[in-house]
């Protein structure tokens, strides 16, 4: 079984994968009932803490609950006596045969972490794969000539070409979104349909419209310099930005391309953190920046669909991670 907590940790990915010897999500509750130290027991079992967790191993030892002998009895005492915190929590406990996932906050950014059993994993690696994955960076192979790919999950669109097979998505992840404000209040990928990755850069920058795009699409094209054709080094200028939310001040104002480059150039440190990971491939290019030792990292992907096709439920499963905090949200 495995645990991950999506949350300020210290990985590039912003989350801690766990392998954990139970069976399944009851047995792991089950193990742990009647502890009598929940907080040291839930470091020891997960790799640190995980905010809120021990609240509900600290009622059974208050309250001296019964250990739950179903889901259903521990779904009951999770909704109960589990603490989260935000704005809708009755819906932030979500407890299944195979697998629990919960949101919260810990008063500063939202966090959420999941028990997955190995059935989960292997029956829905289209949803689980990049919640599981714990190795930096992302493979950068390709598929073969002619192979397809089809992701099935809501995605923003900037048309910068005609129709075509092809797409590139982007996918970033931050402490504080543009759109909402939140971290885990998601509001998906953006597509650019019609290319590859090698013609991003250029239709980028050339595009005369992008006050209608959405924020990190206009990011991206600020960091994208006059004359540059590879869009690694837009990522690469990204992880010389400092602060969790970082963005020209004029990016929702000046549309010149020149002008909001300049702009961004400003803004940029000499070198980027030590701590900082950054991997160009091909079709897929990938950036942890380092924030501090408070935030950690956050993280943008770029890749197309030569690098989808050959890892498809990786690249469905990152889709589905900046659509919504529970992989098994039902989205069409």
């Amino acid at each position: 079984m495995y645990f991950v907590c999506r949350w300020r940790e210290e990985s590039p990915f912003s989350k801690r994968v766990v392998t954990l010897p139970d069976v399944t999500v009851l047995d792991w509750f089950r193990r742990g009932w009647g502890c009598d130290d929940p907080e040291g027991w839930i470091n020891s079992e997960l790799g640190d803490e995980v905010y809120g967790l021990d609240s509900i191993f600290e009622a059974a030892l208050e309250r001296n609950l019964p250990r739950p002998e179903t889901i259903d009895e521990l779904r009951e005492l999770l909704n109960e006596h589990l603490w989260v915190e935000g704005d809708d929590e009755s819906t932030f406990i979500r407890l299944g045969e195979h697998s629990l996932r919960v949101r919260t906050d810990d008063d500063e950014v939202d966090l959420a972490y999941y028990f997955v059993d190995d059935e989960a994993a292997a029956a829905s690696p289209d949803r689980l794969s990049f919640l599981l994955h714990d190795t930096w960076p992302l493979p950068g192979g390709v598929a073969a000539p002619g192979a397809v790919f089809s992701h099935g999950v809501p995605v923003r669109t900037v048309r910068l070409a005609s129709p075509g097979p092809d797409c590139v998505f982007s996918v970033r992840l931050c402490w504080e979104s543009p759109d909402t404000g939140r971290n885990l209040d998601l509001v998906g990928a953006t597509a650019f349909p019609g290319l590859t990755l090698p013609d991003l850069a250029t239709l980028l920058r050339d595009a005369d419209d992008a006050h209608r795009w959405p924020h990190d699409a206009r990011l991206l094209r600020a960091l994208a310099a006059p004359g540059e054709n590879d869009i690694g080094s837009a990522l690469e200028r990204y992880a010389r930005l400092p602060g969790y939310a970082p963005s020209p001040a004029s990016l929702d104002t000046v549309s010149a391309h020149d002008a909001i480059h300049r702009e961004m150039l400003e803004l940029l440190v000499s070198e980027r953190p030590a701590e900082s990971q950054i991997r160009l491939d091909a079709h897929i290019a990938q950036v942890a920046r380092y924030i501090d030792d408070f935030f950690g990292f956050d993280q943008w992907f770029l890749f197309d669909t030569q690098w989808a096709a050959g890892h498809p439920d990786l690249a469905r499963s990152l889709l589905r991670y900046a659509a919504h905090w529970d992989p098994y949200e039902a989205q069409h």
